[in-house]
């Protein structure tokens, strides 16, 4: 999370290009694009433990 809130940052408050992001990450043209212009973060799916392990509650 901390990338797309670095991706985020630099688009919206330093003014940067997509290419210029992409190259100063040194990540992929379409994922800097990606979360550059994105209103939405992603969220993060938190999946039931399964197995012996765990207790079933």
């Amino acid at each position: 999370m901390s990338d797309i809130n670095c991706i985020k940052h630099l688009r919206n408050n330093k003014g940067l290009s997509i290419t210029k992001i992409q190259q100063t990450l040194k990540i992929n043209w379409r994922t800097a694009k990606k979360y550059a212009d994105e209103e939405q973060l992603p969220t993060t799916k938190i999946s039931p433990k399964k197995g012996m392990m765990h207790d079933e509650n």
